[in-house]
């Protein structure tokens, strides 16, 4: 063999060992979280831990039901406001590629992705908490929802620019409304990307704190009011583990192993729902 093509070929296997040594140094900070979580966690968990809402200081036992509840509902309504919104952008501006209200549609778009959540968090609070005059599921779930636009809005657009245009062109040809071969055409053969788009923004958003902390505010008791101050999983989280008692210690940990599955349950459906609803083009 030619000294110079074994160099090359030396030198391509090089790389490759260290394409592999970066690919599994990505996961080792996963791996050192999901473990240390688990590990402490995972002792604190039970049935009681789950349907009970948090005792007084100083009584021992307790748990997150009235977070895992409020979590819910708050995600819930910031999925109902995000993604008819959300999509229709999405379906605009993968229709009109060209033109000044498509390009700074899609600039403010990046902009808002950029967008630090602390600072939705203090806008929603002006624009929606002061008014009202108190703290509200509501406020967080429009705040959270904010948060979600930019992942479904640019799910959809890339999803349905990858579709080609004898879809619509076979739509039309078949005497269909621009409307219809929209909704009963175009959508369903991109639900793959839009699905996977929505759901990582769920994944995102359901671990966030800073937002919460000016809208929801919390509330130690279940409630299902969406007016009304709400506690979610990252607010009691942030609240037991900056405290200086034990026993909520505890109930952070728990709290931060359940949010942890919740995220990595999502993750996967995501994948699951990609996979059944990938169409072949």
């Amino acid at each position: 063999m030619d000294q110079r093509l074994r160099f090359r070929l030396v030198k391509s296997k090089i790389f490759e060992w260290i394409i592999i040594l970066f690919a599994f140094l990505i996961t080792v900070p996963l791996l050192a979280i999901i473990f240390y979580v688990l590990k402490t966690g995972l002792g604190k968990i039970s049935w009681h831990f789950i349907t009970h809402i948090p005792r007084p200081v100083g009584e021992i036992g307790g748990g997150i039901a009235n977070a895992l509840l409020g979590s819910l509902l708050i995600v819930l309504l910031a999925v109902v406001i995000a993604v008819p919104i959300g999509l229709l952008c999405g379906v605009y501006l993968s229709e009109n590629k060209t033109g000044k209200l498509s390009y700074y549609s899609r600039l403010s778009v990046d902009i808002l992705q950029g967008t630090p959540s602390i600072v939705i968090g203090i806008v929603i609070y002006f624009w929606l908490v002061k008014p009202i005059g108190t703290f509200s599921a509501l406020s967080g779930s429009v705040a959270l929802a904010i948060m979600m636009l930019p992942i479904v809005i640019r799910s959809t657009e890339e999803t349905l620019k990858l579709l080609p245009d004898t879809l619509k062109e076979a739509g039309f040809a078949l005497g269909l409304p621009y409307h219809k071969v929209i909704l009963k055409i175009i959508i369903p053969c991109g639900m793959s990307g839009i699905l996977s788009g929505v759901m990582l923004s769920v994944a995102r958003i359901a671990g966030e704190t800073a937002p919460l902390l000016f809208t929801a505010f919390g509330n130690p008791y279940i409630t299902t009011n969406v007016l009304k101050p709400m506690q979610s999983l990252p607010l009691l989280i942030f609240n037991y583990a900056t405290s200086p008692y034990d026993e909520w210690h505890d109930l952070a940990w728990g709290a931060s192993l359940v949010l942890l599955i919740w995220v990595l349950l999502l993750n996967i459906i995501t994948k699951l729902i990609t996979k059944k609803w990938k169409v072949q083009l």
